[in-house]
């Protein structure tokens, strides 16, 4: 027996962990009576009238214990009582802060030295004794770093070249930066923040509107790009006459003589990032450092309906925001010089940045991954990230290969054992990797990922608690939730460290207070403790670039920003996110999609008399509920070979591809983007009505009511679409 409890590690570990499960919660004489052993005072006697096999199996049984007491992992210490996460301001109409820190004054930065996104670079140069910065990597290849002395340095020299090339020195002057994430992407912000202007992110699925309006209203002359495809696409506006302001273009990748001629014929000079930087280091410009109260970016948000909205971010709203964060963590989890991130969500949207942004104030490093999604993990391994900055949609995918790749009902079984085994050590506050099941079961998800990422941050859109809890047990990592918008920065709320629950977003940060205000028309109110999410602090925006209108429905005369979306207290004091005010949702990727908007554009299609377009933030795509109209579904499916009556129709398959295929061509006509496209459709025969509850006196669709009468269809929908 003692030769099977000796065999190896992994064997001492299987077994601690199953006397584990069985005796974790008895009492000493339990387990004594189990082990039919006598009461601990007549355990001398009872020893001595043992055989010698008998008390080497003992023996054995002991030393196995006495090995998983010595080595129990022990429990984090959350740092506030888990019970208690936020309390209630005192005459504070109902508004809740963090109790992680006390006294009134919000949190507006963690270190004196790093009060500016400026400062912040410099900090991390300081403490990283120039070490390794910005990394990036050619296929099959390691990765290469620059120095955090060389990228302050190319920052300082392409910014004094853009002050030879008629920029101004100060928060007057808007550069636009139009970029895949990479290296190039963080010495253009930093060239930017070295002189005090403020950086203006461009994004494909803005659209090329929304990219030609930007340019526009920021008065941006000057866009730093990567590709020359999207230098071409920037000419094309000046072509046309609809970008006026636009005179230079820097790239930062090589071009043709072509494209730098086509340039000149319409005023516009094409230069390339490197002979820019080269004429910066010619004409050396003294730093013109910005204040903490100086506009730092302007984040320009898809939005929904009607042009983009530049949301003003200063120095101070993002150095409020990670400082939370920090406060939030820094007993548990605290960012260290050698800690790695991979960065490839876009840097176009804040939660990135800010995310970045703790990294470099502590002098750790950033990987750039090569361009392509399909290739993440590739780079993960070749990188090793410590950090791992994600969105639901990828913790989905994750998940769902995990248990696709899992074989066989007996495999999938030992899975999910194993995660409950897991997920019960989490529960009580044990975070790890090194145990029997990771062994045996999570050791190969984890090396998928590079093997060494102690933290995930996902944000952008709600977290599957189903997903999020398998992961917190199979990563064996700290994996933390926060809400937030561009808004406010990024974030307002955050998961308390040691609270590994799921369904709600965490506690507010201590940068911020949070209020619930009265929805009456949704029927929500604040005395019960539900209402419109509402946030005031140091990390709440300034306002829309030139959009007064939009700034006053965001903000309102006490500071406070209205969210448009929906919370509820927990009694922990966390928040939970429950509906949105407007019916503007945001789909796993991020997407905002505006319902209301695609309806009335689907409602075009000939043989649609009503429709309600559904989506789930923790779906990737929309789906549909479409009533046909009775007088012109039978001549319009005529039309295409299909008889039958009303009811017959409805039920028909080709009917329902036709029509779904006629709504599509609308969507594209009028210009949707490929998400806002339903994927699947339900034909129902019935009107939505005042007097079956789907519509308001008003006949308005009542979005909730609907939701809930077309539950088992739009699940259907999505079962069939995945």
């Amino acid at each position: 027996m003692l030769t099977f409890f000796l065999v190896s590690g992994g064997s001492l570990w299987l077994l601690a962990e199953l006397v584990l499960s069985l005796l974790e919660k008895m009492q000493t004489h339990e387990i004594l009576r189990l082990l039919r052993l006598p009461e601990l005072g007549d355990l001398g006697q009872f020893f001595r009238s043992l055989p010698a096999t008998t008390l080497v199996s003992v023996g054995a049984l002991a030393a196995v214990l006495a090995y998983w007491l010595t080595h129990r992992p022990k429990a984090l210490q959350p740092p506030c009582d888990l019970l208690v996460q936020s309390e209630e301001l005192e005459d504070g109409d109902g508004a809740r802060r963090s109790v992680i820190t006390r006294g009134p004054q919000l949190l507006t930065h963690y270190y004196d030295d790093a009060r500016t996104m400026y400062q912040v670079f410099r900090r991390g140069l300081s403490i990283s004794g120039n070490g390794p910065c910005l990394g990036f990597r050619k296929p099959k290849q390691p990765y290469q770093w620059l120095s955090y002395q060389e990228v302050a340095d190319r920052a300082e020299f392409l910014g004094s070249g853009l002050l030879q090339h008629n920029c101004k020195a100060g928060t007057d002057q808007f550069v636009g930066v139009f970029a895949q994430n990479r290296p190039e992407w963080i010495i253009a912000e930093l060239a930017c923040y070295t002189y005090s202007m403020v950086v203006v992110p461009l994004y494909d699925t803005l659209g090329p509107g929304a990219i030609r309006y930007i340019i526009n209203t920021a008065d941006i002359s000057t866009v730093i790009v990567d590709k020359p495809q999207k230098a071409a696409l920037l000419l094309e506006h000046v072509e046309r006459r609809e970008t006026p302001g636009l005179r230079l273009i820097i790239l930062m990748e090589p071009f043709e003589e072509a494209l730098r001629e086509r340039g000149q014929k319409s005023g516009v000079a094409v230069k390339s990032m490197q002979a820019v930087e080269d004429c910066g280091q010619e004409n050396h410009r003294v730093p013109v450092p910005p204040r903490p109260d100086d506009l730092s970016i302007v984040c320009f948000t898809s939005g929904t309906t009607g042009n983009p909205k530049g949301a003003m971010l200063t120095h101070g709203n993002v150095v409020a925001d990670f400082s939370g964060f920090l406060k939030v963590t820094e007993k548990v989890i605290f960012p260290r010089q050698d800690d790695v991130l991979i960065s490839f969500l876009p840097l176009a949207h804040m939660f990135e940045r800010v995310i970045q942004s703790v990294v470099y104030c502590h002098g750790g490093r950033v990987g750039f991954f090569q361009g392509d999604i399909r290739l993440l993990s590739d780079d993960m391994q070749a990188l090793r990230p410590t950090i791992f900055p994600v969105v639901p949609r990828l913790l989905n995918r994750m998940y769902d290969k995990i248990f696709s790749q899992a074989g066989t009902a007996l495999r999938r079984w030992l899975l999910e054992f194993a995660a409950r085994r897991k997920q019960a050590e989490v529960r009580s506050g044990i975070i790890r990797n090194d145990s029997i099941w990771d062994e045996l079961f999570f050791n190969k998800i984890q090396a998928s990922l590079g093997g060494c990422v102690r933290m995930i941050v996902t944000g952008a859109a709600p977290a599957s608690p189903t997903v999020l809890g398998f992961l917190r047990a199979a990563l064996g990592c700290q994996v933390y939730e926060g809400y937030g918008q561009t808004e406010c920065t990024a974030g307002c709320t955050f998961t308390t460290p040691g609270d590994w629950t799921s369904g709600h977003v965490g506690a507010p940060l201590p940068c911020n207070h949070i209020k619930l205000v009265d929805v009456e028309e949704l029927s929500y109110w604040a005395c019960r403790g539900e209402g419109e999410i509402c946030v005031r602090g140091p990390n709440v925006f300034k306002g829309y670039l030139k959009d007064e209108d939009r700034t006053k429905e965001a903000l309102d005369s006490d500071g406070w920003l209205h969210t448009g979306d929906i919370g509820k207290w927990l009694p922990t004091g966390t928040l939970k996110i429950i509906d949105r005010k407007k019916h503007i949702f945001k789909l796993a990727q991020g997407e905002y999609v505006a319902p209301e908007k695609i309806e009335n554009i689907y409602s075009r299609s000939q043989p649609v008399a009503q429709v309600y377009v559904h989506g789930d933030s923790l779906k990737a795509f929309l789906v549909g509920i479409v009533v046909p109209d009775p007088e012109v579904l039978p001549s319009w499916a005529q039309k295409r070979g299909i008889e039958g009556t009303y009811a017959e129709l409805c039920t028909n398959q080709d009917v329902k591809r036709a029509i779904l295929d006629d709504m599509v061509r609308l969507g594209k006509e009028s210009g949707l983007h490929s998400f806002e496209q339903v994927k699947a459709i339900h034909i129902h025969c019935d009107m939505f009505s005042v007097q079956n509850g789907l519509l308001t006196p008003t006949l308005k669709a009542k979005r909730p009511e609907l939701r809930e009468y077309f539950k088992k269809q739009i699940e259907e929908l999505y079962s069939a679409s995945m």
